[in-house]
């Protein structure tokens, strides 16, 4: 039931003024849409499943994650979602369907690293887009160590796999081009010129250009690439399988799960307390012996065993190596440069 301190609460954060007059939250179930598989199975049993016994409610999977859907619903007026897992663009590319943040029930983010929290969406596990080979193609102790040797195809040959948009290639391209962390950021005409241009020296030996996160480590297990960036969850979880595929988190592109809240759903408040504790160190600690999507909270990655932390993205050794992904800015050069990069593509 709101009360009127939730009111107050939800006025100074901007984040609930759409629940006034709406129907009484239901507080015995909460739904929870994500992408599915793994993930989805990961996040429900790890990070709200446990909160939400302890608080008498259960918790409703739902999946895919859709966009369109999620717009329609938010239009509506009645979100059937209560909590959806996104990617990280969406924080902004979808801030008006989105619910502001209200911190003062998220005090754990205080101890996550800034690039993991923004006012409509808080990251609650981490995987990174990583350079991933065929071990039949780069035995053991052979295989590329940087963005650099993946453009390398004299010492390292073999076609290639490259995601179609333009995320991740801007970054990859110019780490391959020698363009320190720092400045991968903001965003600038030169630079989206310069990652263009890496990209074209490479596209004769790009075999594929793979949308669904499935395609690269099958095409490695099999042979037909070389080389691929890849989904580091996706290969974690092939190399499980055996399959002749490798990977390294070396100059690989850090990035998140992103959790955000439908506008105008009655559940909030509740829902703003779960993200709380799927960001405790309790819930994180629970990501540690899954082996595939890490923890967010760095204090309890590094709390993992050796073995442990060679698979986890926010581990002290690997994290240290990797560039985290700038979300907001992907956002804009994605759409800024989306009809360059079609463009591109088609020369």
């Amino acid at each position: 039931m709101l009360t009127r301190r939730h009111l107050i609460a939800a006025g100074a954060a901007g984040a609930m003024t759409s629940l006034i007059g709406r129907a009484q939250a239901d507080t015995t179930k909460l739904t929870f849409c994500s992408w599915g598989g793994a993930l989805s199975d990961l996040e429900k049993s790890a990070l709200l499943d446990p909160f939400g016994k302890t608080r008498g409610f259960e918790v409703v999977a739902a999946s895919p994650t859709n966009y369109a859907k999620l717009k329609a619903m938010v239009e509506s007026g009645q979100p059937e979602w209560d909590l959806v897992d996104v990617g990280g663009r969406f924080i902004w590319q979808g801030a008006d369907l989105l619910e502001t943040l209200d911190m003062s029930l998220i005090p754990n983010a205080k101890a996550l690293d800034p690039s993991w929290v923004a006012p409509k969406g808080i990251f609650t596990s981490t995987g990174a887009t990583v350079v991933a080979w065929n071990t039949k193609a780069f035995p053991e102790g052979k295989g590329p160590k940087s963005w650099k040797d993946f453009w390398d195809v004299k010492n390292f040959p073999g076609p290639r796999g490259l995601y179609k948009p333009f995320y991740y290639n801007y970054e990859a391209a110019l780490l391959a081009a020698g363009t320190p962390h720092a400045d991968i950021y903001p965003v600038t005409e030169d630079k989206v010129k310069l990652a263009m241009d890496k990209i074209r020296e490479l596209k004769p030996n790009v075999k594929v250009w793979w949308t669904a996160g499935a395609q690269p480590p099958q095409l490695l297990s099999t042979g037909e690439l070389a080389m691929s960036s890849a989904w580091s969850g996706r290969v974690l979880a092939i190399i499980k399988e055996n399959a002749p595929v490798a990977m390294t988190y070396e100059d690989g592109i850090a990035w998140g799960n992103a959790w955000v809240i439908p506008k105008g759903t009655p559940n909030a408040k509740l829902v703003m307390e779960a993200i709380n504790y799927a960001i405790s160190p309790e819930a994180q600690a629970r990501l540690l012996d899954l082996g595939t999507y890490g923890p967010v909270l760095a204090d309890a990655a590094a709390k993992g065993t050796p073995e442990q932390r060679k698979f986890i993205v926010t581990a002290p050794e690997n994290i240290k190596n990797m560039l985290i992904l700038n979300e907001e800015q992907a956002a804009l050069y994605s759409a800024k440069y989306e009809n360059d990069w079609n463009r591109m593509q088609l020369e």
